[in-house]
C-alpha cells in the first residue's frame, strides 16, 4: 500500500478517481484483511480481481457482529460498539486511526454545512449517551467542541435549557442545528411543540423500543408541523462506516466522494442492480474503513437515483440492524 493511500481518499474528486482508488483499495484489503481475504476466497473471487467497482464482493455487515475486521498486525484506537438487540451481539467496529473517522465526517459535515465554528449545535441522544462508545455520540462530542459556541451541547432532561439556549441563538442571529434521534425528538415535538422555525432538524433514526415503529415519512410530517419547519434533515450512518450521508429534505441522502451506495439483487446478492430507481439491498463503499473493509453489504433497503442520491426504504425482514436503527417504510 503506498503510505498516502489514507490522504488520498479524501482527496477524491471524480467517479473516475474514486474507482481507481476503490480497486487500490480492493487490493490492500486482499493483501491485508484476513477477515475479507477469507470471504472473497469462499466466494471464489479471489482469482478474478473486479474491474469495476460493482464487481468487488461487499462482505455483511453481520461479520462485524461475530469477527474482529481490521488489517493484520494493526492496532486499534477505539472500538465502536452498536447498541445490538436483545439476544443478539453488538457490532464492533475496530478502529485502527481515529484521526481517519474524525477527517471523515468533519469533511462531510463541512461539505454539506459549512464550517461547525458557524453553529450552536445542540444533541439529544439519549441510550446513546449512556455508552461509552458509540461512534455517534464521538463524532457529535468533536463537532459539538468544533462548534466553540456555549451554547451548544447535549441535552438529555433539560429541555426548558434546550429552548431557552435554542432562543438565545435566534436572537443573536447564530445558525442552529439541532440532532436527535427519532423518539427523543418526537418526545420534544409532542410535549412542548416548540417554534424552531429557522432551526436545522436533523434525526439519525431509532425508535429504540421507546414508541412504535413509523415510516420517515410519518416521522418528518409529524416534526415539520410541530416545529413549524419546512424540512426535515435526516443522517444516514451506522457502526460498521466511518462515514455518514446526509439528507436535507424528502429522505434522499447524498454521500462524499469517498462514500458511494450500490443496490444489490435481493435476489441474487452478487448481483448489483444497474438500473436507477429499482429496489434491494444497500451495498456501501466507504474507503474511509481502509483498515477495517471498506466494503459492505448492510441490511437495508434502499433505491439509488441517477444523479447518485439514495433513499432507505427500510431493512429486510428479521434484520438486525446495527448502529443507524433505521425507521421501516
Amino acid at each position: 500500500m503506498r503510505i498516502d493511500l489514507p490522504e488520498r481518499i479524501f482527496r477524491i474528486t471524480d467517479s473516475s478517481g474514486f474507482r481507481n482508488l476503490a480497486l487500490e483499495v480492493y487490493r490492500y484489503q486482499i493483501e491485508n484483511n484476513t477477515v475479507y481475504k477469507e470471504f472473497v476466497i469462499n466466494l471464489g473471487r479471489k482469482r478474478k480481481p473486479p474491474q469495476c467497482v460493482s464487481e468487488i464482493p461487499f462482505l455483511p455487515a453481520e461479520f462485524f457482529r461475530n469477527h474482529k475486521v481490521i488489517s493484520e498486525g494493526l492496532t486499534s484506537e477505539a472500538v465502536f460498539e452498536s447498541s445490538g438487540t436483545a439476544g443478539m451481539s453488538p457490532s464492533c467496529h475496530w478502529v485502527h486511526s481515529l484521526s481517519i473517522y474524525e477527517t471523515s465526517f468533519l469533511s462531510t459535515f463541512r461539505l454539506f454545512y459549512g464550517e461547525p465554528s458557524g453553529f450552536m449545535i445542540a444533541a439529544i441522544l439519549p441510550s446513546y449517551t449512556d455508552r461509552s462508545n458509540s461512534s455517534l455520540v464521538y463524532m457529535m462530542e468533536t463537532l459539538v467542541n468544533k462548534s466553540m459556541n456555549p451554547l451548544s451541547g447535549f441535552y438529555e432532561d433539560d429541555i426548558g435549557m434546550l429552548l431557552g439556549n435554542i432562543n438565545k441563538a435566534k436572537e443573536k442571529g447564530i445558525r442552529i442545528i439541532l440532532i436527535g434521534v427519532s423518539f427523543a425528538l418526537l418526545d420534544l415535538a409532542e410535549k412542548y411543540f416548540p417554534d424552531l422555525s429557522g432551526t436545522i432538524i436533523m434525526e439519525t433514526g431509532g425508535m429504540k423500543g421507546k414508541r412504535n415503529e413509523i415510516t420517515r415519512e410519518e416521522l418528518h410530517a409529524i416534526l415539520r408541523k410541530k416545529f413549524k419547519v419546512s424540512v426535515i434533515h435526516s443522517e444516514y450512518g451506522m457502526t460498521e462506516l466511518l462515514s455518514q450521508a446526509y439528507s436535507k429534505g424528502e429522505g434522499i441522502f447524498h454521500s462524499p466522494p469517498w462514500m458511494k451506495i450500490l443496490i444489490r439483487d435481493p435476489q441474487d446478492p452478487l448481483s448489483i442492480i444497474s438500473d436507477p430507481g429499482r429496489t434491494g439491498g444497500i451495498n456501501v463503499i466507504d474507503l474511509a474503513n481502509i483498515y477495517s473493509c471498506p466494503f459492505i453489504a448492510t441490511d437495508d433497503l434502499g433505491r439509488l437515483y441517477e444523479d447518485g442520491g439514495f433513499e432507505v426504504l427500510g431493512r429486510f425482514d428479521n434484520s438486525d440492524i446495527r448502529g443507524c436503527n433505521l425507521l421501516v417504510d
